[in-house]
């Protein structure tokens, strides 16, 4: 019975198939996905993008010094942050150290990080202009993680130890970080620089102490403004602003802390303040920070706000690939961009949800 039935179906299959024609086939209907924030990068990222992305990245390893650094001797060229921040948009696009179209560039510039570090830990290259040198610290930090978790070499990680451990010993009193390699100090954007760098290891089997990330995340609680934004200092009551509120939301994200008023407040702020509008005094920083944010929080706020910022950046991106900066470098900027418009390849764990 079961066989007459399978072959009376059979033979009304290759029926259809004549009338449907050459060529044709029966399509079986296959249950819809729900598409989420992690597969939502084929249709972000357009063809278009993926040629502008190509084009910086590229721009990024014409610039690299054999050495790993950019530029000349001073400047922010050979600043450990923006060699590092480089490294991360190359990271972003899938290659890896020694491997894929930029794996060269990736080694290069994981040297010059690597010979960056100090006997202490600290990361910092004197004669490289910094505007704070933890800032170049915890981005530092941050790639070596990174790669790290790619490459899992002894020499690496016997380095990212010392880092991290210099970040611990740097905390203050409030739960933050300042500029300098002492426990003084602390405000919202060199925080969330250390509390990334410090997530990044964690993710990469290096021990952090719960502590340190629950008196942060005390302390990027109390920067919060009425307006869910947030002020610079606990010890100046300033207003909030858009980039270091993004930051600081990316503090809390980095730190574990995915739901709560706070992060509920902070997302509406930065809906207040989506790409189109003034250009802030620090915007590829703001917007860093607020694209992961909105990466977190996924759904319509990640919808609405990638193809604005995406859109925006590919409008102001230069002939020859590079993206422009007066405050610090096109180096930083065109990292920045990078990284920026790579985040739903979703490559890097950091950057995960």
């Amino acid at each position: 019975m079961f066989h007459d039935s399978a072959s009376k179906l059979f033979t009304l299959l290759v029926i259809a198939g004549l009338f449907l024609g050459r060529g044709a086939s029966l399509a079986i209907a296959e249950p819809d996905v729900p598409e989420t924030v992690e597969t939502s990068g084929v249709r972000f990222l357009t063809p278009d993008t993926l040629v502008k992305i190509d084009s910086g990245l590229k721009w990024l390893s014409v610039r690299q010094n054999e050495d790993g650094a950019f530029g000349v001797r001073r400047g922010y060229g050979r600043n450990v942050a923006v060699v590092s921040l480089a490294g991360m948009a190359w990271l972003s696009s899938g290659s890896s150290p020694g491997r894929g179209p930029y794996g060269v560039n990736i080694q290069r510039a994981t040297d010059f990080v690597l010979n960056s570090c100090r006997s202490s830990g600290y990361i910092n290259v004197p004669e490289g202009q910094s505007h704070g040198p933890m800032y170049g610290h915890g981005f530092a930090t941050l790639f070596l993680a990174e790669v790290y978790g790619m490459t899992p070499r002894r020499d690496i990680r016997e380095k990212l130890e010392k880092a991290v451990r210099l970040i611990i010993s740097c905390q203050n009193k409030e739960g933050g970080w300042r500029y300098e390699n002492e426990p003084n100090e602390a405000d919202v954007s060199v925080t969330v620089c250390q509390i990334m760098a410090l997530r990044a290891a964690r993710n990469c089997g290096l021990f952090v102490p719960k502590d340190v990330v629950d008196r942060c995340v005390a302390y990027a609680k109390q920067c919060q403004n009425d307006d869910g934004g947030f002020r610079y200092q606990l010890v100046r009551r300033s207003s909030s602003q858009f980039a270091r509120s993004a930051a600081g939301l990316v503090a809390l994200y980095s730190a574990g802390v995915y739901d709560g008023p706070e992060i509920g407040r902070a997302l509406a702020y930065l809906e207040r303040h989506r790409p189109g509008g003034m250009i802030d005094p620090h915007y590829y920083y703001g917007h860093y920070y607020a694209v992961q944010a909105q990466y977190q929080a996924g759904g319509n706020q990640w919808n609405r706000w990638f193809p604005r910022i995406r859109d925006q950046l590919i409008g102001d991106q230069q002939k020859d690939g590079s993206w422009s900066d007066l405050t610090f470098s096109n180096e930083y900027a065109t990292a920045m961009s990078c990284i920026i418009l790579q985040i739903p390849n979703n490559h890097l764990p950091i950057f995960k949800r």
